[in-house]
């Protein structure tokens, strides 16, 4: 039994719209152990680890569901057990996740296993350490040889580690408040690192916390919220209690101010915080000294405070009031007269309420320096068995942390200390402050019972409020989040997500320009590249979730358009859980054969997570049946049709009950784009003003133009912004790279594009029909290596008959096919269709292959080459220069297959830059010819 594969979706995905860790796992011969075969003692082992599997429902719906699976009949596999273990190991740790779902791919004895995370590596460590733990309960006979080297397994021991990593990389309980609040608010989030850096919200209307520090903190009032020396003067200027306190360097000067303060006193760092190095209630020089050493191991200051008699209360103050106090016990046991203290500390930390770190809402009292020197102080050691009733101390502050408890407060405060730290948060400027007020009774007023600030905290800790271990627990994380989000203000840029087989980079692109022109500073996702208000920032193929997440995470966009391709979506999902408008161009074949997606039917279901997460509007192409079926799986508030078909029945009906469409409609000067709405009809333009269009003879961008006006106009543009947008944009390699590009400063016009599936080289094929060409078409054809067989077949059947002569090649990157293998396959069937040999020729690299089409073109000839390294492609097209003399080339094949040497009245010497292999195939002379040339 083994992982063989792993992948973690980010967002919405084909099994479920939020995160998901995705795992291949190989059983191999345990494929013949379900459970029921592996008997009790494998499931009692089971229940013995992670005992609250018992609660799983599973599919049946009800507690005890999971272990019915496993004990009735044969059981269940031991990929549906991993689920399971993976979701349950991860709650042990704090989580709280529940769902999963374990299917056969299809080849025996493998299983995909989905679950839920909460955080990305700690789902994946939750997948192995529940696969270890069910290999150590299977019988040693049925173990994998060589399982973890030979190491021992030891339960309770990596148990214990995982929940350490976990919390390490966990939000801690402020953190994790404030994100369900925003949560709660439909405020987006996005984590930036490892730790508590978080984004809330998209692109402009982003904010940012760290831990409960946000981005309206002001730095200075940090600042001075870390010296403690100036916060207290600070304080007392003001007129608000504060301890008497002096900041020194020495122990020296440290018992000199213990004596003029007077005893008892308090020694504490500077500037640390979480109670560390504070030591309260020194009565001696001895016990100042100690205390000072310990003081300065956290900070070069120390300071010496009076000892101000009363109980620690937190109050917590949010943009100026007052949300929640709580009394904080330091950590402590209770004698009963028969157990040690070790031993009452173990009864303590047996509390389900405890746990490791941030793990539950308390955490276990350790035996440490200040446990020690508090026993010590009183004459007591770890064996000493305290009376009954005797409450003693292991800590001398009240901080979760550190094993204290908390007790809420915020009822019975007294208006007058509520005003005093509500001053005193002002005073120093933060925005969300901690302020640590000593009192006997926090319902008297500070001016009767006396007691003092001691502490103002810039990022204080919200788990004494939120969980506290008596009393009511408070909300403090929404007032943060309505601070930084009144009510009614927005959080997310509008996005558009464009997905589909073809069209979907012009298409974006079309949209960006649309939105661009509007007034919008937008961010486009695309093949090549991620654009920030019309400039390249990051260049490649940028379609999934990364990419996304770069546009959403930068603070000047305020419109998203995303291309969403099919590879991102199976790979890690979206990068984001919900759009404004979803638009599902079309689906064709394309990529078939390719994890795990086989028919186009698969295809669709892909394509269309971008319909079912729209939220305002899914613009669906009307045309094509797969899309069409999309509608029944959308919420989006809006469906918005795109068809060329204006009797399209199913539309007509749509616009007749008030619905959204884009309809091509004839009309006496052309074809008119028109929008229809509640209603109304609106012409937008005619086909033929759309440069991209060719003057309305490229259909396929008459409908991108349509996909374009539909997702604009339902995002909130106005007719002529729309208009002005597809009058101004162009095919130009410089605004759409790869995409219809022509080149018309040659005697024969040339026109590049990324076409690599039948239904893409269908529409160059159609559009150079309409073309009016005075001499002969040429073509350049190739189509990538990691398409089926059949499909690089159909390819060459859509091109058969079209053109004069064919020139094939393959990409520089052969995925898994020979080095000649694809174009003697596209050779091959366009024999099978009737074009004669001496018409077709194989060159089996790009660079040499345009050349040649180049070289063979004459004045008024076109020249359509579909091209994979764009940019090369089109420098070498805008630096060729032709040359007056008749060219012949000979025809360079490595296929049995009959063919003439020669093409008649061209010539091209093998001088000019091309040499022969033994295969017979034409290559440049000056390149290196292997793999990675290109």
């Amino acid at each position: 039994m083994k992982i063989v594969s792993s992948s973690v979706y980010l967002g919405p995905n084909l099994y479920a719209h939020f995160r998901l860790v995705g795992l291949t796992v190989d059983l191999g011969p345990l494929e013949e152990w379900p459970t029921a075969r592996l008997g009790d003692i494998f499931i009692d082992g089971l229940l013995a680890a992670l005992p609250r599997l018992a609660d799983h429902g599973c599919s049946y719906g009800s507690p005890g569901g999971f272990l019915r699976r496993m004990r009735e009949g044969q059981g269940t596999w031991l990929g549906h057990v991993l689920e399971h273990c993976a979701i349950e190991v991860q709650n042990e740790a704090g989580g709280d996740v529940t769902f999963g779902k374990t299917r056969s791919t299809g080849t025996p004895g493998e299983y995909h296993v989905v679950y839920e995370y909460d955080e990305e590596e700690v789902g994946l460590q939750a997948g192995q350490l529940a696969l270890d733990l069910i290999v150590s309960l299977l019988p040693a006979e049925l173990r994998p040889a060589g399982w973890r080297d030979g190491a021992p397994f030891e339960w309770a021991a990596e148990r214990e580690t995982f929940i350490r990593a976990a919390q390490r990389l966990a939000f801690g309980p402020s953190t994790a408040a404030l994100v369900k609040a925003a949560e709660e608010r439909d405020i987006p989030w996005l984590r930036l690192n490892s730790h508590s850096l978080v984004q809330m919200g998209h692109g402009r209307y982003q904010r940012r916390i760290q831990a409960t520090v946000t981005s309206e903190t002001r730095h200075i009032a940090v600042s001075i919220a870390s010296d403690k020396e100036e916060t207290n003067r600070i304080l007392a200027d003001l007129g608000l209690p504060v301890a008497r306190q002096r900041l020194v360097y020495d122990f020296d000067r440290a018992i000199k101010a213990a004596e003029r303060l007077g005893y008892p006193v308090v020694v504490k760092p500077l500037d640390a915080n979480h109670g560390r190095g504070v030591s309260i209630g020194l009565t001696e020089g001895e016990q100042v000294k100690a205390a000072f050493e310990q003081a300065r191991q956290h900070s070069r200051g120390v300071l010496v405070e009076k000892f101000i008699e009363g109980l620690d209360h937190r109050m917590l103050v949010v943009n100026g009031k007052l949300v929640a106090v709580s009394k904080r016990v330091p950590g402590h046991v209770v004698g009963d007269g028969s157990h040690t203290i070790e031993q009452l500390v173990e009864i303590v930390n047996q509390d389900p309420r405890r746990g490791i770190g941030h793990e539950k809402t308390l955490t276990r009292i350790d035996f440490d320096y200040q446990a020690e020197r508090l026993l010590a102080k009183r004459g007591y050691s770890r064996s000493t068995v305290p009376p009954a009733g005797e409450v003693v101390y292991l800590r001398s502050t009240g901080n979760l942390s550190t094993g204290g408890t908390a007790v809420d407060m915020t009822d019975v405060v007294h208006p007058d200390n509520r005003e005093m730290a509500v001053r005193a948060a002002r005073a120093i400027g933060l925005d969300v402050a901690g302020i640590d007020f000593l009192t006997t009774d926090i319902a008297r007023s500070y001016k009767e019972t006396g007691g003092a600030i001691c502490e103002v905290n810039a990022a204080p800790g919200f788990r004494m409020h939120v969980a506290p271990s008596e009393g009511t627990p408070r909300d403090v994380a929404g007032p943060v989040m309505d601070m930084l989000f009144p009510p009614g203000s927005p959080s997310r840029i509008p996005i558009a997500a464009i997905t589909g087989t073809n069209g979907k980079t012009t298409t974006s692109r079309m949209t960006a320009h649309i939105f661009k022109l509007a007034g919008n500073t937008v961010g486009l996702t695309t093949t090549d590249g991620v654009y920030i208000d019309g400039h390249l920032s990051v260049v490649g193929d940028m379609t999934g979730p990364v990419a996304a997440r770069i546009v959403l995470r930068d603070p000047s966009v305020d419109m998203a358009v995303l291309e969403t391709a099919r590879g991102g979506l199976l790979k890690r999902g979206l990068g984001y859980r919900r759009c404004t408008v979803g638009a599902v161009l079309n689906v064709q074949a394309d990529h078939l054969g390719l994890r795990g997606v086989e028919t186009i039917e698969q295809l669709a279901r892909v394509k269309r997570i971008v319909a079912e997460v729209a939220r305002d509007t899914a613009v669906l192409n009307a045309d094509d049946s797969h899309c069409l079926r999309m509608a029944a799986h959308t919420n989006a508030d809006n469906l918005c049709y795109v068809t060329m078909n204006a009797a399209h029945p199913l539309v007509k009906e749509h616009v007749r009950a008030g619905g959204r469409a884009v309809v091509l409609e004839a009309g006496i000067n052309g074809q008119m784009i028109t929008i229809y709405d509640k209603g109304s009809h609106m012409p937008l333009l005619w086909t033929h003003q759309v440069p991209s269009t060719v003057d309305g003879k490229a259909m396929h961008n008459v409908q991108n133009a349509m996909f374009a006006a539909a997702i604009t106009f339902s995002m909130g543009v106005g007719l002529e912004n729309i208009r002005l947008g597809l009058r101004t944009f162009d095919m130009t390699f410089f605004q759409a790279p790869g995409r219809m590009n022509f080149y018309n400063e040659h005697p024969f016009r040339v026109l590049l594009d990324y076409g690599h599936n039948p239904a893409a080289v269908d529409a160059m094929v159609k559009l150079v029909d309409r073309m009016e060409v005075k001499g002969r078409r040429l073509l350049v054809l190739a189509a990538p290596g990691d398409r089926r067989d059949e499909d690089i077949r159909d390819i060459a059947r859509t091109t058969a008959g079209h053109f004069d002569h064919y020139i094939c090649r393959r990409d520089d990157n052969v995925r898994g096919r020979g080095p000649t293998e694809v174009p003697e396959m596209l050779r091959a069937e366009l024999l099978n269709q009737g074009v004669p040999a001496d018409r077709i020729t194989v060159i089996e690299r790009e660079v040499p292959a345009l050349e040649l089409a180049l070289s063979m073109a004459r004045e008024g000839d076109f020249l359509l080459a579909f091209v994979d390294q764009i940019e090369r492609s089109w420098k070498q097209v805008s630096e060729f220069r032709p040359e007056g003399a008749v060219r012949t080339a000979p025809a360079a094949v490595s296929s049995p297959a009959p063919v003439v040497d020669e093409l008649p009245n061209f010539e091209l010497p093998l001088g000019e830059g091309f040499v022969r292999d033994g295969r017979g195939v034409l290559l440049p002379a000056l390149e290196d010819h292997d793999e990675e040339a290109d």
